[in-house]
């Protein structure tokens, strides 16, 4: 596993990155559009997940 697929978010930091409100990414959580996981009370998003993402609205777009 290389650092980058290992990167772990926060939601700010994933707020951050894709320039979304706190809600939009709880939905895209709970619809399981966005993968992520807790460890105790803190949720957590991998990087490459968030890249994945991207991805696929750009080739939806397309």
């Amino acid at each position: 596993m290389t650092a980058t697929t290992a990167e772990l978010l926060t939601v700010p930091e994933v707020m951050t990155r894709l320039k979304l409100g706190r809600t939009k990414v709880y939905d895209l959580i709970r619809t399981h559009r966005l993968p992520s996981f807790t460890i105790g009370r803190a949720r957590r998003i991998p990087a490459e997940a968030v890249k994945r993402f991207i991805r696929e609205q750009m080739a939806e777009a397309a």
